[in-house]
């Protein structure tokens, strides 16, 4: 729905009303066009829309850093419930690595997405590195000097 109305606000104004399409009914040709970032006949504006950064276009790391994503995803999935079941220090430790990993992989999705130009887009992802150093040593400080990620959590519930 967001991709239609995008596309009638592309289309412009004219004599005070907004176009939709010059056509009353929506072609998937004319919206796949305009997903993939190639012109199509009838087409009343231009919009550039890039699904993924150029300089990782076909990449193997870009490749290994979606699998990593997801293997890391997939094990946080296993991980809470064992760690739930068998509270140890290991538990502790292999949480707060893979939930940094994990949330430091989202933030910097969102950095990417959303803050534009070179310098600025650099500084919020030093700061986000920063960060996510912080959390790590934060959570293997509380791992290490007090109750620990899983007992933590119990002590939580049962409040």
């Amino acid at each position: 729905m967001a991709a239609l109305w995008r596309l009638s606000v592309l289309c412009g104004a004219r004599e005070g009303r907004a176009l939709f399409l010059r056509n009353p009914v929506v072609r998937p040709a004319l919206v796949s066009a305009f997903l993939q970032d190639q012109p199509a006949q009838g087409w009343c504006g231009t919009q550039h829309i890039h699904l993924s950064p150029s300089h990782h276009s076909g990449s193997k790391a870009a490749s290994l850093h979606w699998t990593g994503e997801r293997v890391v995803s997939v094990l946080l999935l296993g991980l809470i419930p064992a760690a739930y079941l068998n509270p140890c220090s290991a538990m502790d430790y292999s949480l707060a690595a893979t939930l940094t990993l994990h949330s430091h992989w989202g933030i910097g999705q969102v950095v990417t997405d959303y803050v534009h130009g070179d310098a600025v887009q650099k500084a919020a992802k030093t700061g986000l590195l920063v960060l996510s150093a912080f959390t790590f040593a934060g959570l293997c400080y509380f791992n290490y000097h007090d109750v620990g990620i899983c007992k933590a959590v119990a002590m939580l519930w049962k409040l």
